[in-house]
């Protein structure tokens, strides 16, 4: 997809020199940019680049002297990582799904396609189920009975969404997600171990034979408006209320999402965060790789954890929690600052033993 340095800069609202007519085809890191392409060097740690690739045009960082660059053109971004998100709207061409429903299609008379909506081969569409304008389903997407979803969504290959999901508008979903599936919810009829130890701390009695009996999910999910998932994320259903997402929250690839979590708007959970059930998490809370959350406990609006951070106990609005169990990050950092001296403080202490076992014994 071809466009040329106006219209890149026009789309971007950001300020342009040179030949603006220039013409070019792709995004590439400077070193391997060709002569139709835009090298990509938002800050001067990636100038050098330029002279090693073939360049005539670059999205540079303000104020860069794009001549001595020996460029035709180039485009300034103030902020690198916003003209990025921009610039790749502009150039991604969208999974290619024909337009129309595929002859290949399953679906129940009794559902409702919005117009202009594209149904890849060997989709499957339960009854009931409500499709808004423009929607993009690839191939080996099953939606079941009763399901709902708003327009302009994106659905990509293999992804299941479970009977009454309600999705709103402008939904991003990669490949391989689960969203509705029965949420993990069992119990014993005697009390169990785990419930044991949960109210001892520790302490138990006696070890008993245990079963487990299956508490069936009649809840379901809903989700609010663009919301993206990635590839392989599970949200499981609720076992009465719906699990729910709020409006403008981003998943990553792996994340799970228990029965009857509740999560606020704008949200960014990276990759293998797991949510136990009945968690509440609050508006604008950020959590790296890996970050476990307790069931039935609450994270406050604006917390931002950092990676493989476990959250134990209630979390409150704006702290920012490192480590296992998570603590607020100044204090995680001086505790990691005392393991590191206790080597030093062991062998300090080993010599004062020593000192000491030999006052007695001269005694």
């Amino acid at each position: 997809m071809a466009h040329s340095i106006r219209d890149i800069a026009t789309a971007l609202a950001a300020e342009a020199e040179g030949d603006l007519d220039l013409v070019i085809s792709r995004a590439c890191e400077p070193s391997a940019a060709g002569a139709g392409d835009l090298a990509l060097a938002m800050d001067p740690r990636y100038g050098d680049g330029i002279a090693k690739g073939k360049a005539q045009a670059a999205l540079l960082w303000p104020g860069a002297d794009w001549r001595a660059l020996g460029l035709k053109a180039a485009i300034f971004a103030p902020r690198g990582r916003l003209a990025m998100a921009g610039l790749t709207v502009l150039l991604d061409e969208g999974p290619d799904i024909a337009p129309g429903l595929h002859p290949m299609a399953v679906i129940d008379p009794t559902a409702e396609i919005g117009a202009g909506a594209a149904i890849g081969p060997f989709v499957t569409i339960g009854a009931g189920v409500r499709i808004g304008a423009r929607a993009r389903i690839a191939s080996h997407v099953s939606i079941a009975k009763g399901a709902q979803i708003g327009d302009d969504a994106l659905i990509l290959q293999g992804v299941r969404i479970g009977a009454g999901v309600k999705i709103g508008h402008r939904f991003i979903c990669q490949p391989g997600a689960v969203i509705g599936a029965d949420g993990f919810s069992f119990v014993t009829p005697e009390k169990s171990g785990v419930e044991e130890i949960r109210g001892t701390l520790g302490k138990r009695d006696e070890i008993r034979p245990q079963s487990w009996t299956r508490i069936h999910s009649l809840g379901a999910v809903s989700l609010g408006d663009d919301i993206e998932i990635g590839a392989n994320v599970t949200i499981d259903r609720g076992t009465i209320r719906d699990t729910t997402i709020g409006s403008g929250t981003k998943l990553d690839n792996l994340v799970h999402i228990g029965h009857n979590v509740q999560i606020g708007r704008d949200c960014l959970l990276c990759a293998q965060v797991g949510i136990a059930g009945s968690a509440r998490i609050g508006d604008r809370v950020v959590m790296a790789g890996q970050c476990g959350v307790n069931d039935n406990i609450f994270v406050g609006d604006d917390v931002i954890c950092g990676g493989a951070s476990k959250v134990f106990t209630n979390a409150p609005a704006g702290r920012v929690l490192l480590g296992y169990p998570a603590v607020k990050m100044e204090s995680h950092i001086e505790m990691q600052k005392a393991l590191r001296r206790l080597p030093r403080m062991a062998s300090r202490v080993t010599e004062i033993e020593k000192a000491i076992s030999l006052l007695r014994s001269t005694e």
